[in-house]
């Protein structure tokens, strides 16, 4: 007969949300145990950390920077006086860097799951039962079944890639972000469907590697989520010096697999219908809640229509004691709000009262050039009917940015028009993903542009950009 072992704290998914939940528990005093299915898909072996640092964050950026510098030296060290003979790829080299990155920090999860106490099961965890004394939770591993209790349960399974109606997702021809990490050969014709953040990046991995890259999203806008001036800056970065073909409002009806290549039938925006073959094809049309296999029903909690789970401001479900973080639960699917809301749960489940303000949450998408906002966009502030002033500032103003070359975008700052705090600070350009972290601080203290004025800023450096913006708010810029 197995034993049924019993904790304080059981969190199902070690993803950036879930093992730092586990963690936080433990620091905090409780017993926690941390599930997690996931296999390394070359070994099958237990590899922690998720999505994120499994076929996600941490591969892709990994990638981009390969991509970058492969960009450079064909294109850039020239202007530099450094000339560089007979350039070589190797793709292979190139995902054993991405794989060991990605390696060293999922085995670092396990080192600090010990260096916190934290119990790590291998498997697939689903409510069994719940009781007086808290939840039975069944998990199904290679060496068979056995039942975890717990007092408190935190349910952070994260997200999958939301398929295509009615086409098989082999990661072969037709892939998903994990197929699109792990190409052996840079594809002559690549195919992305969605002009969302992982399709971008994805994009311009395989684009600065030599691919034909064709883009296709269905809305009729381009980067909807961001602000309206930093989403047409990024519209002609990305179609003109970087050569993506990006097309909008384009409706795609079929996707046919062949043996090497795929047929992908679309009507663009005027109506007129297409057919292109692609030797591999990205779907990257969004994310849906993991939570299918929770066996929710069980112990009766509750699930909407879409699978996510409904959650108050502590990120409490319907059922006492167990909370949902992460991308099963409101709010932007980022791996930073999963984790901050995980330390959030923790807190809460010690006596706590911490808080997780979503509305400071920065969105970053690295591309060349990075973009990065936070709080309000200037057509939400219109909408909204709030009197506003803006400030923005180009880089290529900036010594910092000539320096480096890169030279393009700008830092946009909005503030009330009559009490001056900062609503909103959009920023595309090199190192947008740094950047943004001063307008973070400044939204979470209540800032005034006139604030950030005042502030001394490094020269020359980028974030003098960041300063210049915040004195074109009242007209006042120095230099442009």
């Amino acid at each position: 007969m197995t034993m049924t072992r019993q904790f304080d704290v059981a969190v199902i998914g070690a993803g950036p949300g879930g093992y730092v939940a586990a963690i936080r528990a433990s620091q905090l005093g409780l017993s926690a145990v941390c599930i997690d299915d996931w296999k390394h898909p070359a070994t099958g072996k237990a590899s922690l950390g998720g999505t994120c640092l499994n076929v996600g964050c941490i591969p892709s950026k990994a990638l981009l920077e390969s991509s970058e510098n492969y960009e450079r030296v064909l294109h850039k060290f020239g202007e530099h006086g450094i000339g560089v003979k007979d350039v070589t790829l190797d793709v292979g080299i190139m995902q054993a860097r991405k794989d060991k990155i990605v390696g060293d920090f999922t085995n670092g999860i396990g080192y600090l799951f010990k260096k916190n106490k934290v119990t790590s099961v291998h498997g697939h965890g689903r409510f069994a039962a719940s009781g007086p004394n808290g939840y039975s939770i069944e998990v199904a591993g290679d060496a068979g079944t056995e039942t975890i209790a717990a007092k408190y349960v935190v349910i952070a399974t994260g997200s999958v890639a939301r398929p295509f109606p009615g086409v098989e997702t082999d990661n072969k021809l037709v892939c998903d972000n994990i197929g699109a990490l792990a190409f052996d050969a840079v594809p002559k014709r690549l195919g992305i469907i969605g002009a969302g953040v992982i399709g971008l990046e994805m994009g311009s991995v395989w684009r600065r590697l030599g691919a034909e890259v064709t883009i296709l999203e269905a809305l009729p806008g381009f980067l909807a989520l961001a602000d309206e001036h930093v989403a047409q800056e990024a519209f002609r970065a990305f179609t003109g010096q970087l050569g993506l073909k990006i097309y909008t409002g384009a409706k795609v009806s079929a996707i046919t697999p062949a043996k090497a290549t795929v047929k992908v039938e679309y009507e663009d925006r005027n109506g007129t219908r297409h057919r292109v073959d692609f030797d591999r094809l990205v779907v990257a049309i969004g994310r849906i809640p993991n939570t299918a296999g929770l066996n929710a029903e069980a112990v009766g909690l509750k699930l909407d229509g879409r699978g996510y789970l409904d959650v108050d401001a502590q990120c409490r479900t319907n059922l006492p004691n167990v909370f949902a973080i992460g991308d099963v639960v409101r709010g932007p699917m980022l791996a930073h709000k999963s984790s901050e809301e995980g330390v959030a749960v923790a807190e809460t489940i010690a006596g706590q009262s911490p808080h997780v303000n979503l509305d400071t949450v920065p969105w970053v998408i690295y591309t060349s050039p990075e973009i990065a906002w936070v709080g309000k966009t200037e057509q939400e502030l219109k909408a909204a009917g709030i009197e506003y002033r803006a400030g923005q500032f180009p880089f290529a103003a900036s010594g910092r940015a000539r320096a480096l070359g890169e030279t393009g975008g700008f830092v946009k700052m909005l503030a009330d028009a009559r009490t001056d705090r900062i609503l909103g600070v959009h920023i595309i350009g090199p190192f947008a993903s740094e950047l943004i972290s001063e307008a973070v601080v400044a939204l979470e203290f209540g800032a005034s542009s006139e604030d950030i004025a005042r502030i001394v800023h490094a020269h020359p450096s980028l974030s003098e950009a960041m300063h210049e913006a915040a004195l074109g708010v009242d007209k006042r810029a120095l230099n442009i």
